[in-house]
């Protein structure tokens, strides 16, 4: 794992708001950073290579293939996660709270 994975799933494998996180999870050809499949949320955290033209491209592709099937995604910046991991947390508890009891 990166610096910015380790500190973020050290967030996720408590249970944030009570739902379950898994790490690498496979969805097609797809591998996802981390996933919550009671909420179908991916987390991925991504490094400087994705600016790149050729990976914006592959990263969109791949973000609407998992919002066909109803998976919804959340992008991050490794800096974001290293430099900001309150604002970061505060955006996957939001997502989490939508249509549950927590909201």
């Amino acid at each position: 794992m990166t610096k910015s994975e380790k500190k973020l799933w050290e967030y996720l494998k408590g249970k944030p708001l009570g739902f379950k996180f898994r790490r690498q999870h496979p969805i097609n050809t797809y591998i996802l950073d981390f996933y919550c499949h009671k909420k179908r949320l991916s987390i991925e955290l991504d490094g400087e290579y994705h600016d790149s033209l050729e990976q914006t491209e592959k990263d969109f592709d791949r973000t609407k293939y998992l919002n066909g099937i109803g998976v919804q995604e959340l992008r991050f910046k490794n800096s974001e996660v290293l430099k900001n991991i309150e604002t970061v947390i505060s955006s996957i508890e939001e997502e989490l709270r939508k249509g549950s009891i927590y909201a």
